[in-house]
């Protein structure tokens, strides 16, 4: 379980909320480029500032949050999107969703990301930018469930969630679904 899923879960139980991954730009711009000249899109400044500008025209024109689920562990890029749109006064909270290196490589082997996948690759790195004090509203998610993260989220957001109103086994489907629809693309 991470961000992702979290994400989802959250917009489950938050009524107005809604969703917003820039997973989806990346796909877009990654099939729309030659492979050589693929690198890691995070790098690539039309990503960051479609990005922001996409959640800069949501936040103005809905009431409701919305939700992001992204990975961004270089300052100067975390600034560009998150830290600007704080700027231009929209109310941005920033949580950095934490586990061990273990913890993440079984989530990523369980998404069918082998040890020699991009993200096994970034593992390292990425942990050590994520414990640095820019990312430090950290919130643990090993032994927890999807369920509890999000209400964790929610309690340091200062809102309270709708109760679950599914069974066990169709949190399970949903996870599922989500997980499927989620998939990395390259």
């Amino acid at each position: 379980m991470g961000k992702t899923q979290t994400a989802h879960e959250l917009q489950r139980r938050w009524p107005g909320s809604f969703v917003c991954d820039p997973e989806h730009l990346r796909f877009a711009l990654h099939r729309m480029t030659p492979r050589e000249l693929r690198g890691d899109f995070q790098d690539e400044p039309l990503w960051r500032e479609g990005t922001r500008r996409t959640l800069a025209r949501l936040l103005q024109r809905r009431s409701g949050a919305v939700i992001v689920p992204m990975t961004v562990v270089v300052p100067q890029y975390l600034d560009e999107m998150v830290g600007e749109l704080a700027r231009e006064g929209f109310d941005v909270r920033h949580f950095t969703l934490m586990a061990s290196s273990r913890a993440v490589r079984r989530r990523l082997l369980n998404r069918g990301e082998g040890g020699a996948s991009y993200g096994a690759r970034q593992l390292e790195r990425c942990l050590r930018e994520l414990e640095q004090p820019l990312f430090a509203q950290h919130v643990h998610t090993e032994g927890r469930s999807v369920e509890q993260v999000a209400e964790e989220v929610a309690r340091q957001v200062g809102i309270t969630l709708e109760p679950r109103t599914t069974s066990r086994l169709n949190s399970i489907i949903r996870r599922w679904q989500v997980q499927w629809a989620h998939r990395r693309q390259d």
